[in-house]
């Protein structure tokens, strides 16, 4: 009986009998996708291979040697994540052979120069992608909107582009001048007459000679691009306002400007186009400042805390990766898949107390609206991408209803002023922004309806430029000004509240003006002839006026930060105090304090507050707040908090001996630290960084109390009620609360905070969550068995997020316990805006 197999091998080749033969396991998608030569390669279609049964058993029994590709030298050879890395980070149970890639470094560029869409770098080109096409969007809906003449010097004209033969180029490099403009339309072969680009801006301005020479520039310019980025030509500004401004000015007149029923704006009866900036993404001041100000305030809060909710997710992402190779996650992330992820329990949002008119400060800028009409409000839309309209505050509903109205005062002035306004474009002229800081009065219910009824003082901040005018006649406006604020608040029902008129000289090119800019005092001083002066004498009294907060009275310098939302802050700063967990026996540190109203407020229920703040203005206001409510136990320094943080925290903690070895010596801490953001070290103290770096304030007298600040700048309440000199006295409970601005802390606040045992509690309130997060990162990342050493040279974090670049200073953070994120609130203090503030708590 012949044998099966012998059976088989006397069947022809055509035969069904074959279909026992083993045939290659089908490839799965994935697979196939990521290896496709692999896929092609399975099945042998040689006809040898096929021919009889006896050919294979022959081939079977004498095999030849195999030899296998170098799947390194395949082009998908570790073109994709592996899945096992991606769910375990790292660990993989393909063994060596993997083919797949275990960490974003291995990873490989596929051969169509596209990345795994799993990966960082995908996904990080996939948010770049959107980031543009939203700026792109926002720039050709936003590119009319470029009111401030554009003037040179050189053009016989007077300086204004024809509007008919100017184009706008948008995607231009912000690096670029006016001559990098001119060079490159000269190579690109295009005529022009006149071409203007500001550095800083994205956007460039063209002027030709004719029609015929305009419509043959358009097409070559349009196939142009510079960079990445594609050029694209628009309109200048579509209207004729520019055109009509400028012949107002050439005739000397101040052209009166209103606005006709059907909504179009008109300069002496002639039509300059609608004025509801239609074109604009942001077609008013409202949508502009107040985005979500058009859905509920429960809709708002709700869409707040997912926002919170989803940075906070990112938090738990970016530590899991930071974790070094070797060392067992936290706790805290082995939990966050039991409440989504989630590095803590968000406890929910405060809502703010009052939702309209909520704002105390409010900073007008000054310029001209769509329709040509000189503007006190907001501005529409970014400079940077050409836009410079200004619009009314009228609809937007976190603005008190006194600020608007000295900002309607002020405008009707300008229209009348024979001094000009602030040119963004050029940088020239004289009046460029109004600021309006309010008081309330203490312990009154706030009427929601009517907010401005617990309105008691009110402060007017003028910014002007009085470089190159003449001195006359600026004190000839002056005291026009002057005049006009005093009799319009007189003139209102009722009289508006109008505590101090001051005058800020700033020349630089953006409205921030330095913390030293000259500060000039106005007031009226013959009220019952109705005219007034300019005080150019005494300038010794600084101005200020008062709010209340927790029942204590602050006072307020033009210049000094206090929260913009006075009853929410109050909530605020009561929700740090009960997670600081305070007590008799607690020290608290108020890193970045203003104008120590965190401290001030929980002084009742600490030990000793110690706060530190680098305006040394805000420090002067701190003492004197401190000083005005009798409090006897706080000391505020001012200096850099990178620059004190670590050598106040030796002043006052009690280390166990056993770990006074482990800590780092200040100026070690302070000179080896990493390199801030922007690439510098702080300048400090190598001698005695305890004693000189506090000592960062000139010896003062202040006038109103007659506080004396000699060397360390601290308020009479420095001193404990045993008499013994604050510095003496050590803590072994320490608590920190951080409330930094917008870009977050020093990296060497960081490290100070991260390398001090004897600190296990941090309270961080932030008003940008994003920072929070890089912050926390660098908090919460466990420490590596060995420490990385920086490289100072190494340029790479340029193009790191927030996030990646907190990674990447966590891997040379001393070794020392991490934090870990307890629970986290989110605080809304800016109603109908997208921004809140979240508090989160850090123990260890």
């Amino acid at each position: 009986m012949a044998s099966p197999q012998s059976s088989l091998d006397q069947l022809p080749p055509s035969s069904p009998q074959q279909a026992p033969n083993p045939t290659p396991a089908p490839i799965s998608a994935a697979a196939e996708e990521t290896f496709p030569e692999t896929a092609e390669k399975t099945v042998d279609p040689s006809p040898e291979a096929d021919s009889s049964g006896a050919k294979r058993k022959r081939d079977e029994e004498n095999p030849e040697p195999e030899t296998k590709p170098d799947p390194s030298s395949q082009p998908w050879y570790k073109t994709s994540l592996c899945s096992y890395f991606r769910r375990n980070s790292g660990s993989c149970a393909h063994g060596s052979t993997c083919r797949y890639a275990h960490s974003e470094g291995e990873l490989r560029p596929r051969p169509d120069n596209s990345w795994d869409p799993t990966s960082e770098r995908a996904k990080k080109a996939l948010k770049l992608d959107k980031e543009e096409e939203e700026e792109d969007e926002k720039e050709k809906e936003d590119e009319i909107m470029m009111t401030d003449m554009i003037a040179d010097e050189g053009d016989a004209n007077g300086g204004c582009l024809d509007v008919e033969l100017s184009k706008c180029l948008v995607h231009l490099p912000r690096r670029w001048t006016t001559d990098n403009l001119k060079k490159f339309l000269s190579e690109s072969g295009v005529s022009f007459k006149l071409a203007k680009k500001k550095k800083g801006m994205t956007v460039g301005f063209v002027t030709f000679e004719n029609l015929e020479q305009l419509a043959a520039a358009v097409p070559e310019l349009e196939e142009k691009s510079v960079g990445n980025k594609k050029i694209k030509v628009a309109n200048v500004l579509p209207r004729s306002y520019d055109k009509n401004i400028k012949t107002a000015m050439d005739e000397g007149e101040n052209a009166a400007v209103s606005k006709s029923s059907d909504g179009t704006a008109t300069v002496d009866g002639e039509s300059l186009g609608a004025d509801d900036g239609s074109n604009s993404k942001a077609k008013c001041a409202r949508d502009a400042v107040t985005p979500l100000a058009h859905i509920s305030y429960g809709d708002q809060l709700e869409q707040k805390k997912k926002s919170v909710a989803q940075m906070l997710i990112k938090l738990t992402r970016n530590t899991r990766k930071a974790c070094p190779t070797g060392v067992s996650l936290p706790e805290w992330i082995l939990k966050a898949r039991e409440i989504g992820n989630l590095p803590c329990k968000l406890e929910g949002i405060l809502e703010s107390p009052l939702v309209n008119g909520y704002r105390n400060k409010c900073e007008f800028s000054v310029g001209h609206s769509l329709g040509g009409k000189p503007t006190v409000g907001f501005m529409l839309g970014n400079f940077r991408a050409g836009v410079t309209a200004v619009d009314e505050p009228v609809d937007c509903p976190n603005v008190s209803s006194i600020a608007l109205k000295y900002a309607l005062i002020f405008q009707e002035f300008l229209q009348q002023s024979s001094l000009p306004m602030w040119n963004r474009f050029k940088n020239t002229g004289f009046w460029r922004q109004l600021t309006v800081r309010e008081g309330r009065l203490p312990g009154k219910p706030t009427d929601t309806e009517h907010p401005e009824a617990n309105i008691s003082e009110v402060m007017l901040m003028v910014q002007v430029s009085t470089k190159g005018f003449d001195d006359a006649i600026v004190t000839s406006e002056l005291e026009r000004l002057t005049l006009s604020f005093t009799n319009g608040a007189a003139a209102n029902s009722p009289p508006l509240p109008l505590t101090a008129l001051v005058l800020q000289d700033h020349q630089g090119i953006s409205n921030v003006a330095p913390s030293d800019a000259p500060l000039r005092m106005l007031h009226s001083t013959n009220a019952e002839n109705g005219t007034s002066a300019v005080d150019k004498a005494d300038n010794t009294a600084e101005p200020r006026i008062h709010d209340y907060i927790s029942n204590l009275r602050f006072s307020i310098s033009p210049t000094a930060f206090f929260q913009v939302n006075t009853l929410a802050a109050e909530k605020l700063y009561a929700l740090a105090g009960d997670w600081a967990d305070l007590g008799p026996d607690t020290l608290l540190f108020d890193v970045c304090c203003g104008t120590g109203t965190i401290g001030l407020t929980l002084a009742h229920r600490v030990g000793m507050v110690v706060g530190i703040e680098m305006n040394a203005s805000a420090v002067s206001d701190a003492n004197r707040n401190a000083e005005l409510n009798g409090i006897k136990n706080c000391r505020f320094v001012a200096g850099k908090a990178e620059h004190v943080i670590g050598s106040l925290l030796q002043e006052y903690l009690i280390v166990p001996e056993k770990k006074e070895d482990e800590l780092p010596n200040s100026s070690e801490t302070i000179d080896k630290a990493v390199a801030t953001s922007d690439g510098n070290e702080g300048d400090v103290d190598e001698k005695n960084p305890r004693v000189e770096l506090v000592d960062s304030v000139d010896a003062t007298k202040d006038s109103e109390n007659g506080i004396e600040v000699e060397g360390q700048p601290q308020s009479s309440c420095s001193a404990v009620e045993d008499g013994t000199s604050s510095s003496t006295k050590q803590f072994k409970n320490v608590v920190a609360i951080v409330d930094p601005p917008r870009n977050g802390l020093h990296p060497i606040v960081i490290k100070a905070l991260r390398t001090h045992s004897g600190l296990r509690r941090l309270v961080y309130i932030s008003c940008n969550p994003e920072t929070l997060v890089a912050n926390a990162i660098e908090l919460c990342t466990p420490s590596p068995e060995t420490v990385e050493k920086g490289n100072k040279n190494n340029r790479a974090w340029r193009n790191m997020s927030s996030a990646g670049l907190a990674r990447h200073r966590a891997k040379s953070m001393p070794i020392s316990e991490p934090f870990r994120p307890v629970k986290a609130m989110a605080v809304d203090l800016f109603p109908h805006t997208p921004h809140c503030e979240l508090v989160m708590l850090l123990e260890r």
